[in-house]
């Protein structure tokens, strides 16, 4: 596997179940009066009338007073705590699973995802729509709009695909050489399930039936200037369409809007950038004038659409290898994504409301 021919995608490279407390019920019986009997009490009939039927009291046998609803907030805190040190436990312990590629699904569940949900929810407020074009099993490649300077965009779909797919799905994406080779980023990429973005890993994950999702555009759409917002850029040699032909699994397109205000690139210190080993080193209105705070995102309002799956189960297993199929289909991909960009561009009200 060391020496496998690695073909980029474009030229850019519980336990805790806790004891709950038994409910308190009220006992009617105990405000009856002393000497009343609990079914029938004792009657005298009236003189000059007989002991009739009618004459004896009905007595009814007492309703239980409804039981109070148990408090859950001590089980419920309790199943937590459990949980937690479980999941230390095991953590100290090395008592969990990674697969192949270092995807690490119980640190992403319980903690990577807890992390980035409140900037998903409460800072970028994100709206999603067309969640139920993913299909609910099997591969699929997701293709969307790369933008933002940095790459918030693929986490925040991460997020989106993981929390409103009614299955749960878990996105799996595929990143560029640079992410590898960062210290931290490296560990916490892999552990989240990102991989290289090449043919073979890609091939693999869709043969696993993995939902995979990939930005075409690069760095080409990341660190493109502010002027050129969601125009989107060229898509490589369609390298993506490729493996999903020779998998046979749906192209799903993906829109993003909102990314492209978070950091508004007015310009690029090319020089800078190249000292330091990075395809653009981006000057922002708060970045770098204002230091650490102008690495702050703006706050901006998304909409992540995913759109009608494009199937390609329907081709010969030789159409992988045609180049006219494989400009069609991501001509056909990158339209209709630019298209539903143009669309909630115009239903948008403001950047940031």
């Amino acid at each position: 596997m060391a020496d496998a021919k690695v073909i980029p995608f474009d030229d850019d490279r519980s336990r805790g179940g806790a004891v709950q407390r038994p409910s308190r019920r009220r006992s009617a019986g105990s405000r009856r009066k002393s000497g009343e009997s609990a079914l029938v009490r004792e009657v005298q009939p009236l003189p000059g009338r007989s002991f009739a039927q009618d004459d004896v009291p009905v007595t009814r046998e007492e309703e239980p007073t409804p039981a109070k609803p148990q408090d859950d907030d001590g089980g419920g805190l309790e199943r937590r705590i459990a949980s937690g040190l479980a999941f230390l436990r095991r953590r100290l312990t090395g008592d969990y699973d990674v697969d192949d590629f270092g995807y690490d699904e119980e640190l992403t569940d319980q903690v990577l995802m807890s992390l980035l949900r409140p900037v998903y929810e409460n800072y970028f407020r994100v709206e999603v729509k067309g969640v139920e074009n993913i299909p609910s099993e099997g591969g699929a490649l997701i293709v969307a709009n790369h933008s933002g300077t940095l790459p918030l965009d693929g986490l925040m779909m991460q997020v989106a695909v993981h929390d409103h797919h009614p299955a749960g799905r878990h996105l799996r994406l595929l990143a560029a050489d640079l992410v590898f080779v960062l210290p931290v980023v490296n560990e916490l990429a892999r552990k989240l399930g990102h991989t290289l973005a090449c043919a073979e890993d890609a091939e693999r994950l869709l043969g696993q039936g993995e939902l995979v999702g990939v930005m075409p555009e690069g760095f080409k759409g990341i660190g493109k200037p502010f002027g050129e917002r969601y125009k989107l850029q060229r898509f490589g040699r369609g390298g993506f369409v490729s493996t999903a032909l020779r998998k046979g699994t749906p192209i799903i397109p993906c829109s993003i809007v909102g990314a492209e205000e978070i950091y508004p690139m007015i310009g690029n210190a090319k020089t800078l950038a190249r000292l330091l080993g990075f395809p653009y080193f981006p000057l922002t209105p708060t970045f770098p004038w204002l230091g650490p705070l102008g690495a702050i995102p703006l706050p901006t309002k998304w909409t992540i659409q995913f759109g009608e799956p494009i199937p390609t189960d329907g081709y010969p297993p030789e159409a992988a290898e045609d180049p006219m199929l494989m400009f069609n289909l991501t001509d056909q991909v990158r339209e209709q994504i630019q298209h539903t960009l143009y669309k909630l561009l115009v239903q948008r009200r403001s950047v940031f409301f």
